[in-house]
């Protein structure tokens, strides 16, 4: 494999790894909010988190590059300061949030379910506060879920193509991951370096599916 092939891997992992850690503190607060309160529009919300997973990417990508471009007025408003995001790294990170979002919710949510409300209830008998349970009984609690759910976003992040090349585009050492990099290749007739980029995505995608398998068999 070559440096360049290396090089749109780590960067692809490097990607993957930041929208996770920045999806999942949202992906616990919404999970917990569907997983432990009953309220006007919960079916609502449960639908909006969920269209990531049935629009196709390009639709996905093509609402952030509406919603991020100079012309809207968040993009207008990002432009004002500084900020450039359609067509950088920025736009790659925010199309892998967007579309493993839903994915880490649904684990997360599944996790604090199986939590036993007992624990909550006992807590708060004794005094301790709703934002200490959740910190001290409740995320530990369903730390497995968690876990699991991070790892499904991270490699759903991976394999991203379709949001990530209409919003970030395809340009070589700045917005190319491994998707784009296979699509590129392949388009340009360079085929060996696209399955050396094809065997770096499954290796990757495999490690975190098994991780994450595991995890959830491993519960109680």
């Amino acid at each position: 494999m070559t440096a360049e092939t290396w090089a749109i891997a780590q960067f692809t992992v490097l990607m993957a790894l930041v929208a996770t850690a920045l999806t999942l503190p949202l992906a616990i607060a919404v999970g917990w909010v569907l997983a432990r309160r009953s309220f006007a529009g919960k079916a609502l919300l449960e639908t909006v988190v969920s269209l990531p997973l049935v629009l196709p990417p390009v639709a996905t990508g093509l609402v952030l590059l509406w919603l991020f471009g100079r012309r809207s007025p968040l993009g207008q408003a990002l432009d004002a300061i500084g900020i450039e995001v359609v067509f950088t790294w920025k736009a790659v990170v925010l199309a892998m949030m967007v579309v493993s979002f839903p994915l880490v919710v649904r684990s997360v949510r599944s996790g604090i379910e199986l939590v036993d409300h007992r624990y909550e209830d006992l807590a708060a008998t004794l005094g301790a506060t709703p934002w200490r349970i959740l910190l001290t009984i409740t995320l530990p609690l369903a730390s497995r879920g968690i876990v699991a759910g991070a790892i499904l976003g991270f490699s759903r992040a991976l394999g991203e193509f379709g949001a990530t090349i209409m919003v970030a585009g395809a340009i070589p050492g700045r917005t190319q991951t491994l998707a784009v990099g296979i699509y590129t290749y392949v388009e340009t007739g360079r085929e060996s370096a696209a399955w050396g980029l094809l065997l770096l995505s499954a290796l990757l995608a495999f490690g975190a599916i098994y991780a994450s398998n595991r995890l959830t068999e491993a519960r109680p």
